[in-house]
């Protein structure tokens, strides 16, 4: 880790990002088709303010709190990085059955193994769309969440708060398949972690929700009830059934720790 004069934040000199589709990206589409998401913002942002910046992203769609420890921990734990952020669990919240007791273990694992190889472990409690699946699955998500915050004081992590943001509750910054942030939701992930890391706030009100708008009519969002059934809650609901992932046989999204070349 640097010094930065200019700056009364550290300027780190590596990120490493673990986790599921949340940190792979999804749905922050380019226009090449590849997904984006808030830890490229956040490397982005970080290499402009420190040359030679390094950066690695082994997030896979789909994975487990297992998979992510089996497969991602001890390879960013090797790979001596700064800073390492870790978001995963919330996948096996939203499983028809979930065992809380072995995903504390497994996230309490994860952050135990981490934690001594890096200068910064950075955590999160995740984001919630408001609507009836997080009412259903809180009190899992709340389990997980004093999971991460009981880690983060044990180990001297940082906790970004997202799911006490008003903004990212609101359904205006997810994705039709109500399960990933958009670009905006992305954006401003970037910019809470950019300030929790120390820097100066560019949005001082990234929590804060859009302007209020007209909501849609109430035939048109049976309209959307109707399509989002179809093109997402029921294949997500046969995935479940049969134990497959959208991120079965993908490799990471960036899972060497090389500079991050700004545009």
């Amino acid at each position: 880790m640097q010094t930065n004069p200019a700056s009364s934040a550290p300027a780190y000199t590596s990120l490493v990002a673990l986790g599921d589709s949340f940190t792979e990206g999804m749905s922050d589409r380019l226009p090449d088709g590849s997904y984006r998401g808030w830890a490229d913002l956040l490397a982005a942002r970080m290499a402009a303010v420190t040359p030679g910046f390094r950066y690695a992203n082994l997030a896979v769609r789909g994975k487990l709190i297992q998979q992510i420890v089996d497969e991602q921990v001890d390879r960013a734990a090797a790979m001596g990085a700064d800073v390492i952020t870790l978001v995963g669990g919330l996948n096996d919240t939203l499983r028809p059955k979930c065992d809380m007791n072995r995903v504390r273990d497994l996230l309490t694992e994860a952050v135990e193994r981490l934690a001594p190889h890096c200068e910064q472990l950075v955590l999160m409690r995740s984001p919630g769309r408001q609507g009836p699946v997080l009412e259903r699955f809180r009190p899992r998500m709340e389990t997980l969440f004093a999971c991460v915050d009981e880690l983060a004081a044990r180990h001297g992590a940082l906790v970004v708060d997202l799911y006490g943001a008003p903004a990212l509750g609101d359904p205006r910054l997810w994705d039709v398949d109500r399960l990933h942030l958009t670009g905006e939701g992305h954006r401003r992930v970037a910019e809470a972690v950019w300030q929790t890391l120390g820097h100066k706030a560019e949005d001082p009100e990234w929590h804060l929700p859009p302007e209020a708008t007209l909501p849609p009519h109430w035939a048109a969002r049976r309209v959307e009830d109707v399509r989002f059934a179809r093109r997402h809650l029921l294949p997500w609901i046969g995935r479940r059934l049969t134990g497959r992932s959208s991120g079965d046989g993908l490799p990471p999204k960036r899972p060497e720790l090389l500079p991050f070349e700004t545009a």
